[in-house]
């Protein structure tokens, strides 16, 4: 049943996974509300999540104008499951407007793949990273992914200081902004964020649940992925190395976090999304897939009652 609703790609998928990510936002945020109503706290909890909601289209959009995956919405039910399963995450205005830049960013990257105004693709993913690492200073590092992605399709050296003058620019705007609104001057220790390596939290059941679970989602699916690329076409191949490229950013990102709160993990759903999608897409074992799928829808609706 579930795979078959989720196996396809319909506007009712994208509604019921829109209905779940505010169902379950609106109950992270409860306790805020309840304690003392605010216009101005309400308008900023409803940006923060049409900026969630829009995550999950731009996700969409990516995977299918790329061909990454097949026409199916289990990449945007992954995403939608993964990301309501750590409560901090959904109260982090920063981390989750960092990840629809990086979103933005990795659009403008693998569609570098068309040879279309590809300096001009460059730049703007650049120019988004460097906005996502405003609201999360160690989004940086998907800087490495344009390198790789310059390395793939315009590898001439001329190409290779494109994203330093966007970030010049982005720096340039926020200084600017800065001594205009604050009359002070912002620089590097306004922007970055220490390394953490304690990783202490995960003890929590509330992390330590979703989290195995997700790990053994990606190890069950990650072999079927590479699979994939090996026998991927010469012009797909590329796209789908720069999803595992983003994949080992994303694990270093929440390695290197500040917080370790499950809310550094939400650039780490992307490639995920979309690396467990296509192991769903071509397995047959349609008990399995059911059991797996159900466990994953429950896995945010339960994690409450646990602590």
């Amino acid at each position: 049943m579930l795979t078959s609703f989720f196996g396809k790609s319909k506007p009712l998928n994208g509604i019921v996974v829109a209905f779940f990510m505010t169902l379950i936002f609106v109950v992270a945020n409860f306790k805020e509300y309840y304690l003392a109503f605010n216009l101005a706290i309400f308008f900023e909890k409803l940006a923060v999540l049409l900026a969630l909601l829009l995550s999950v289209y731009v996700l969409n959009f990516i995977a299918k104008k790329n061909e990454l995956t097949r026409r199916s919405a289990y990449k945007i039910l992954f995403f939608a499951v993964f990301t309501t399963s750590f409560f901090a995450l959904l109260n982090n205005t920063q981390v989750i407007f960092a990840n629809l830049c990086i979103l933005f960013a990795f659009r403008r990257i693998l569609s570098l793949r068309s040879k279309k105004i590809m300096q001009k693709k460059v730049f703007d993913a650049t120019f988004w990273i460097c906005i996502a690492s405003i609201f999360y200073f160690w989004s940086i590092l998907f800087l490495v992914v344009v390198f790789a992605g310059i390395l793939f399709y315009l590898p001439k050296f001329k190409n290779w200081l494109i994203p330093l003058v966007a970030f010049l620019a982005v720096y340039l705007l926020n200084l600017s902004f800065h001594l205009l609104a604050y009359e002070n001057i912002y620089g590097f220790a306004q922007w970055y964020e220490p390394v953490n390596f304690d990783f202490s939290n995960y003890r929590d059941l509330s992390l330590l649940i979703p989290l195995s679970l997700i790990l053994a989602v990606l190890i069950w699916t990650l072999g079927n992925f590479l699979g994939l690329l090996q026998k991927a076409s010469i012009s797909l191949r590329p796209s789908l190395n720069l999803v595992l490229f983003s994949l080992v950013v994303s694990i270093a990102i929440a390695i290197f976090s500040p917080i370790k709160d499950g809310s550094e993990l939400i650039f780490f759903f992307i490639p995920l999304s979309i690396i467990a999608s296509t192991w769903f897409e071509r397995k047959k074992d349609k008990v399995f897939k059911e059991i797996l799928l159900a466990i994953l829808i429950l896995m945010p609706l339960l994690l409450p009652f646990i602590n």
